[in-house]
């Protein structure tokens, strides 16, 4: 005999989900008066370890859960069900340092600027842990075969929980895979990233393997990239973020947006790629990002202008999507799609100008030719993006007053807990903490 429970669930700053679970039966006094959590937890680690605190041992908070964020699936005998919630003050306010409630101030900005709401999607790249069964798989159907039944089985999993499954394949690396969901709109879409990544996990213990979404397992391979693929529609639903005449199809409210998050991606790149190891990805010729730079259609752009394959205006006008590369697993999706959006709209409300779309390898061009084109190379270690972060006050002002420096102590915690490692040992610290 067994009493159910469900567990409510946070996805904090280190980009772990963590909570707690109560009887399923008290669900009705959950979704009201939550469940006790406490302010420090805020400053665990991906590592366990804690990282200095202002809260110290004092202070109580509320984890509520959202009945409109709740997954659930089987794996044998067991039901794993859980609920994402909102942390709350025992007065019943948002606290500064909840995720969720971070995205949805930005989305709330977003519309507040630019009268529209945001329809987004998370790609997650993984791996299982171990060595390959067969070698030399890239996009390989034998290898894929090897794992049909987890990939058929998560994809059920994630369709039975309201998610649209788009695709799944084996990807370039070793024991590689990537899966793709459709698009969602507001706060659902980074709730979805994590129901996707917490069921991908379970889908691989249950088919005896270990998955993780770690930045990058070994540096002479590939990384794992988290893609955010972004559009926009305006209060009657229809989109508003393709124009035919516009830069590469962009509208002029596009234009802007991404003209901010180029502007400000040095100063998130903290908050979007916010492990020490994330740095090793963060390269040319990785496919991934390491320029403040528009691509079309360019898989080496930090951001992409994402082709379409509808012939009508109308369908076009829904798929046509910009897609935001310098991003991985280690990063909560609240708080990294909350950092894009609000550089997006500083973008907007400053009426930037994207720049043209690069066309060359920017890694031949010196600092000089970069700057004198207005690109920048990224911060290439954690460290020098968590200045950049914390140098920049518009940025932090974003996130309130306390933010950066929490963000920032939690993680100096963080990087303290793996500075006597080699490359290869924090490589494999972050394999088991993602």
């Amino acid at each position: 005999m067994t009493l159910p429970l469900i567990f409510a669930a946070t996805s904090d700053v280190a980009g772990k989900v963590r909570g707690k679970a109560f009887p399923a039966e008290q669900l009705d006094k959950r979704l009201v008066r939550g469940v006790g959590w406490t302010p420090t937890n805020v400053q665990i680690t991906c590592f366990d370890t804690i990282a200095e605190s202002p809260f110290g041992a004092l202070g109580d908070l509320l984890l509520v859960p959202n009945a409109m964020a709740e997954a659930k699936a089987r794996f044998g005998d067991v039901t794993e069900h859980f609920m994402i919630g909102d942390i709350v003050t025992l007065e019943g306010d948002p606290w500064e340092f909840c995720t969720r409630t971070i995205l949805k101030k930005a989305l709330e900005r977003l519309h507040d600027v630019a009268g529209v709401h945001l329809i987004s999607a998370f790609e997650h790249e993984f791996q299982l842990k171990g060595a390959s069964r067969i070698e030399n798989q890239g996009y390989g159907r034998e290898a894929f075969e090897l794992q049909r039944g987890l990939c058929e089985t998560l994809m059920a999993v994630l369709a039975d929980n309201g998610l649209n499954p788009d695709s799944i394949m084996k990807e370039f690396g070793p024991n590689q895979y990537e899966v793709v969901v459709g698009p969602a709109k507001g706060v659902r879409s980074a709730d979805e990233a994590v129901i996707l990544r917490e069921f991908t996990r379970s889908t691989a213990l249950h088919f005896g393997e270990s998955a993780t979404f770690t930045p990058i397992r070994d540096v002479a391979s590939v990384g794992n990239g988290v893609h955010i693929h972004m559009s926009f529609v305006d209060d009657n639903g229809e989109p508003v973020t393709y124009d035919e005449n516009g830069p590469c199809g962009m509208s002029r409210l596009t234009d802007g947006f991404a003209a901010g998050v180029l502007k400000y991606l040095p100063n998130i790149l903290a908050l979007t790629a916010p492990s020490v190891v994330s740095y090793e990805r963060l390269t040319p010729h990785r496919w991934s990002a390491a320029y403040n730079n528009l691509g079309f259609r360019d898989r080496e752009a930090s951001l992409r202008v994402c082709p379409v394959t509808a012939k009508d205006p109308s369908s076009i006008a829904r798929q046509f999507n910009i897609e935001y590369r310098a991003a991985d697993a280690a990063a909560s999706p609240y708080l990294a799609l909350a950092a894009v959006v609000h550089a997006g709209v500083q973008g907007i409300a400053d009426g930037l100008k994207a720049p043209a779309p690069t066309e060359e390898d920017l890694s031949l061009l010196s600092p000089e030719e970069l700057a004198k084109r207005g690109y920048v190379r990224l911060p290439q270690t954690l460290e020098t993006a968590l200045a950049a972060f914390q140098s920049d006050p518009i940025v932090t002002g974003w996130f309130g007053p306390e933010f950066a420096s929490v963000y920032a102590a939690h993680k100096a915690g963080e990087i303290d807990a793996v500075k006597d490692m080699d490359t290869a040992q924090k490589c494999a610290a972050y394999e088991g903490a993602y």
